[in-house]
Order: structure tokens, then sequence, then C-alpha cells
């Protein structure tokens, strides 16, 4: 099949890297003409495991093509994606000027029937917005033709992107047309040999699907917070807990490790976009502001910590960070919790030492005249002359260190652990001072 894809950033490439690595013809397609000239010679703006090798052999082989010609992309194929970013407007909303620009050039330089995927995460009842917006489009040139949409809502997680696509475990396709559900049967049928994951619904609740999902885990994270948090008052051990509740089958393991907050472009937007929608409709989901609430409190808890431990007086300190990006196995800076805990210390006048396995670049570009910054490249490297090492990020080159050398190379062995990474009892027995989320029982205090 050909395909083509608006948008070139985290959703648009993967989605277009694999599905031309399966044999489709595929056309990225962005406004942002420096971004599809680098794609071009090979450069790939993102970091996610195993995306560049996809996207260098599928553009060598001419199944993966980048274009920023919105009438040459339109006329490539009948069946058009949209992938663009949704970024969250002022009042929470989910911003979709990006998404009806799109469906307006479809309707503007169509000449053919297309059938319009929208990808992006977008509010309940977006579709009906892209269809009247191609048809408003195709009335002001006098054209009548056939214009099908439909709903299908990515679930990847970055750093697992690829494989998420590869082998996916459920394909959501929200539309009444049985034509468009043979077509997406088609696109996705080297996806679902094993075992048949596509799930069809109504547009709606396609689109209803992908933000419950998101909330849903985010909720999973706030709530292991605040009993880690209560544990931490009452003298429990919260991984001990996580143990107890997580052997339940109805709970499960997964999105229940405790830390300093939730970060990254889906679920404080996903999360702010739903509360926003159901405002707008009428309802107030209680649930959700206090999800939210408690995840932007948690991005505090490590400051707190330190601020404690130092009487309030880490002015002039110089704190080791390890771990930028929001979670392992990508750059992705947004809503990290490490922000919040760098702009507080810099705020009370501490210095920070920065390590990160992939978002130092990022990092540099958020942050380009932060002059109480040091990016170094090295775990090591950022223990030297530090009075503190803080933890952010649970990367796992950070999850077996030396710890000898931790406590002689630090002014003060001391590790604040947002992630949980280390043994609180094997910390005490070296002489670390260990904080770590919801482990009042055995911290080394």
């Amino acid at each position: 099949m050909k395909i083509t894809i608006f948008g070139s950033g985290y959703v648009g490439l993967v989605t277009g890297a694999c599905l031309s690595e399966s044999g489709h013809q595929v056309l990225c397609m962005d406004v942002d003409k420096a971004k599809i000239e680098g794609l071009n010679r090979g450069d790939i703006p993102i970091y996610e495991p195993g995306l560049k090798e996809l996207v260098i052999s599928n553009s060598k082989s001419g199944d993966l093509l980048f274009s920023s010609d919105t009438e040459k992309a339109i006329k490539f194929s009948q069946l058009q994606v949209i992938a663009v970013g949704t970024p969250a407007d002022e009042d929470g909303s989910a911003d979709l000027s990006h998404v009806l620009n799109v469906a307006a050039n479809i309707g503007k330089y169509m000449d053919e029937p297309k059938t319009v995927v929208t990808k992006s995460t977008v509010p309940v009842g977006t579709s009906d917005k892209v269809r009247r917006s191609i048809q408003i489009e195709l009335e002001k040139r006098g054209l009548c033709l056939d214009v099908a949409v439909a709903s299908n809502p990515e679930f990847l997680k970055e750093g697992a992107a690829i494989a998420d696509f590869m082998k996916p475990d459920r394909i959501i396709v929200g539309s009444d047309s049985s034509r468009v559900r043979k077509v997406l049967r088609e696109l996705y049928a080297p996806f679902n040999r094993n075992s048949d994951r596509m799930i069809y619904m109504d547009i709606r609740s396609a689109e209803l699907t992908k933000y419950a999902a998101n909330a849903m885990l985010a909720t999973k994270i706030s709530f292991i917070n605040e009993i880690a948090n209560l544990a931490e008052t009452l003298g429990a051990d919260i991984e001990q807990v996580r143990l107890g509740i997580g052997s339940d089958p109805r709970i499960g393991y997964q999105f229940i490790y405790p830390g300093c907050g939730y970060g990254g472009s889906c679920f404080p937007k996903d999360v702010r976009a739903l509360a926003k929608t159901a405002d707008d409709n009428g309802y107030s989901m209680a649930l959700l502001d206090a999800v939210e609430k408690t995840n932007n409190r948690q991005k505090t808890r490590l400051f707190s910590m330190v601020n404690q431990h130092f009487k309030d007086d880490v002015k002039g300190k110089t704190f080791a960070i390890w771990g930028l990006s929001f979670k392992p196995k990508t750059d992705d800076m947004r809503e990290a919790p490490s922000r919040v805990l760098m702009q507080a210390l810099w705020d009370s006048g501490a210095s920070v030492k920065a390590h990160d396995p992939e978002a130092m670049g990022e990092t540099a570009r958020i942050y380009p005249d932060q002059n109480l910054l040091e990016l170094v490249s090295s775990r090591d490297e950022a223990l030297l002359d530090a009075d503190a090492l803080i933890i952010c990020t649970e990367w796992q080159h950070f999850r077996a260190p030396d710890f000898e050398h931790i406590k002689t190379t630090l002014k003060n062995p001391v590790i604040f652990d947002g992630r949980n990474l280390y043994d609180p009892e094997q910390m005490a027995q070296i002489g670390i001072t260990y904080y770590a989320i919801g482990r009042g029982a055995s911290v080394n205090r």
C-alpha cells in the first residue's frame, strides 16, 4: 500500500518507519523543511532505540520518503494518516490547529476519494471536525469527492515504540465503514498474524479509548506515589507493599512503581485534556484533578528531601544528578521531574552537575544560558566535587554502580533516590545515607 503520513515527529516517524519496514511505501510529510532535509540525510530528530536503523534502511530502499510539499503528499496516496502534534492550550485543552490545518489542506488538494485516519491523540468529536474541514475546502472548489474518516490512536511507549508497533497488544480502529475497516486490516496485516488484535468500534469510542488508557496509567502512578508517601510517614516500606498488592492479578505489577512523578509528552497533557473535555461537557472529573495534583506535588519530593537533609541551606552547594529524561531509553525532557528539581535547586542558589545517556543535547537546548548547570560525560564525572547524588531517571546504567566509589567521591555520602533503585540495608552497611520514595522503615537517616 501507499500511505501518506502528516507529521514526522515521534508518532509519525515511528509509524512511517515500521510501515515501510513491512513493505508498504510511505511518504512522511512535515512543514518543517529543515527537519525533512535532515531526515533525507539520515539525521533522526529524536532518540528511540532501533528507529535510526529502520529509517536509514527503508529510505535507501525507497520505501520511506520525506517531503515538505503538501500537495505532493496529498496526491501520493489514497490513505492519509494525520500524526501531527496536539499540544496543550493554556486552558489544558488539546490544540487541534495542526490537525485541522492538515484536514483543510487535504480538502484543498485532493482529486480522488481519500481515507483520512487520525492517529494523533485528539478529544472526542475531532473526527467530525476533520471531516467538516475537508468538506468546506471541497465545497469551495465545487467538488464532490468521497472522504472516509477514521480514528486509529497509537499506543506507543517511548523507549519501546518499535516493539510496540511491530507486536501490538491491540489495534484500535474507530469507523462504521466496512470499506475503511477492510483498508486498515490490510494496512496492519503484517503486524496482525499470530492472533487478531484488531478491535473495531465507533469513532468517538476510539478517540476516548486513547485518553482513557493514558489517564488510567497516570492514575496508577499517582496512587502508588500517594501510598508511598503514607508508607514513609508510617514507617512502612513501599517496595514490600508494592509486591503485596501487585501479586493480585486484578492489580498487577505494571505502573505501580513509586517515584518522583510522571512526565513526558503524553500523560500530563492527556490527563489535562480529558479533564477539560469533561468540564466542557458539564462533568467534573475530580479523580483526574487529584491525579494531576498528586503528580505535581510528587515532583517536588526530591527537593524537599534535599532541603530537609541540608537544613534549608543548599546555597553554594553542588548536586550530582543522574538521569534527566522523564524515563529511560528516550531523550524526551518534556515535563520531566528533573526539570522541577533543577529549577528548585537553582532558585535556592545550588549548582547542578548532571549526566544522562541520551538527554544531554536536549537539556543543553532547553537551558542554553544556565550557568549553574554543568553537563558531564559520565556518571562518575558528575560525582566530582558534588555534595550529594540525586537520581531522577532509572537508566540501566545507574542500577549497579560502585558504591564505595560514590561514598569516597562525594563530599557527603548521601544519595537521594527518586526511583528506588537500591537496597536501603546495603546502603546502611556501606555507610551511605540513603533517601528513597516511601521506604521509611529502612532508610538510614
